[in-house]
């Protein structure tokens, strides 16, 4: 897969990633949200220098991606139940419907 450099600011500084082709919104996406992140943290506290900034913003969307994982899994586990009794009603009335049958 080929790649191409997009330009990226994170507080001020510009950077150059190389980013696979046909993914450089998303890339661009990230890179708000991250400036977002560390934006907000510089603001409520100004003493932290860059790479504490990076630091805490980075555990900050780390925190966020595990509750969001921790959501899907929750999710899936009540798809699952779901998908099972769904199957169990279905066979239920199957049985029953042969039962008539007969």
């Amino acid at each position: 897969m080929s790649t191409s450099a997009v330009e990226i600011t994170l507080l001020g500084r510009t950077y150059s990633i190389a980013c696979p082709k046909g993914r450089e919104d998303n890339l661009r996406t990230v890179a708000r949200e991250v400036e977002a992140q560390l934006t907000n943290l510089k603001t409520r506290t100004n003493s932290l220098s860059r790479e504490e900034l990076a630091i805490m913003a980075a555990l900050n969307i780390g925190n966020e991606l595990f509750e969001e994982k921790q959501k899907n899994k929750h999710y899936m586990a009540q798809m699952d139940e779901r998908i099972s009794l769904l199957q169990s009603t279905l066979e239920n009335s199957l049985i029953e419907r042969s039962r008539k049958d007969d």
